[in-house]
């Protein structure tokens, strides 16, 4: 599969900097990378393809680390992931993501066989490609190179890429984003009404009761999806929120009253402890280089 690894390099670089780039085709990013230096951003729900180098994922407690061939599969947003690119040589970090939209996904599935109940595989996962897979994601990036394609033969070679995918060993994960039940389903409910309200003080139990589980059983769930606890994932909503308006010139105090914060000095604290540096000077950084904190499927 190397051949066809380099044929979608190539591809990449054609029409990638040295950053992730949304493309003209709808919920496809490129990116192209050389640092190496741990970064600390957003995942969005989607899908994420190495095609050269390797990329390191802290989610929550648990460590990823995947290579060229290999793809990224989440159905949830995850808040705060520190990741490092991994070059090849002196070749840069390429990869290529996609944005799952639940709609597509959902007409794809009722018109496909159905397949016998399999074990439920929650939050995200990494499983390698098939040539078939591959094959499917190169047509859809070539229109890069005919944008006035996209129009015509966009959606088309998406749903083919999409098939390719529920036939892989990402099928099962991926399934779920269909259905209205399961542990996933459940866990997700919660997970929306907290990004909605992550500002706003809560208890365990209340977020359990929107799951419809019980206390005990919704933390074990929740940490199975999102390898972390429900109060650290509304604390990495709430900074990751508040970057962003650091970013766009709040000072300090006002983004952590906006965010939900009772005390400035305990959100500084926190702050440091995830960004690595206080709010004032991280703000003066992000300011220089705004795409710190965009959400990354590549």
């Amino acid at each position: 599969m190397k051949d066809l690894l380099d044929q979608m390099c190539r591809r990449v670089l054609r029409h990638a900097d040295e950053h992730q780039l949304e493309t003209a085709i709808p919920r496809l990013a490129i990116g192209a990378f050389r640092q190496s230096e741990p970064t600390i951003t957003a995942v969005a729900a989607g899908v994420c393809l190495v095609l050269q180098g390797g990329k390191q994922m802290l989610v929550g407690r648990k460590m990823l680390r995947y290579g060229a061939g290999s793809c990224f599969a989440s159905l949830i947003e995850l808040p705060t992931t520190v990741c490092v690119f991994e070059m090849d040589g002196d070749k840069p970090y390429l990869g290529t993501g996609l944005t799952l939209d639940r709609d597509i996904f959902t007409a794809l599935i009722a018109d496909m066989p159905e397949e016998p109940p399999r074990k439920e595989v929650l939050g995200f996962d990494v499983q390698p490609v098939s040539r078939e897979l591959l094959e499917a994601w190169d047509h859809l990036l070539a229109l890069l190179d005919t944008p006035a394609d996209i129009p015509m033969l966009a959606a088309s070679r998406e749903r083919e890429l999409l098939y390719r995918l529920l036939q892989s060993p990402h099928g099962p994960l991926l399934r779920q984003i269909a259905r209205e039940e399961g542990r996933l389903a459940q866990v997700k409910r919660s997970i929306d009404w907290m990004r909605n309200h992550f500002d706003e003080s809560f208890s365990i139990e209340a977020v359990a009761d929107i799951a419809g589980m019980s206390v005990s059983s919704f933390n074990r769930h929740f940490r199975a999806v999102t390898s972390t606890s429900p109060l650290q994932y509304q604390k990495t909503l709430r900074l990751q929120a508040a970057r962003r308006l650091l970013a766009s010139d709040a000072d300090a105090t006002r983004a952590a009253y906006a965010v939900g914060y009772e005390s400035p000095s305990q959100f500084s604290r926190e702050y440091s402890r995830l960004f690595g540096r206080p709010p004032k000077q991280d703000a003066s950084q992000l300011r220089e280089n705004i795409g710190d904190i965009s959400s990354i499927v590549v």
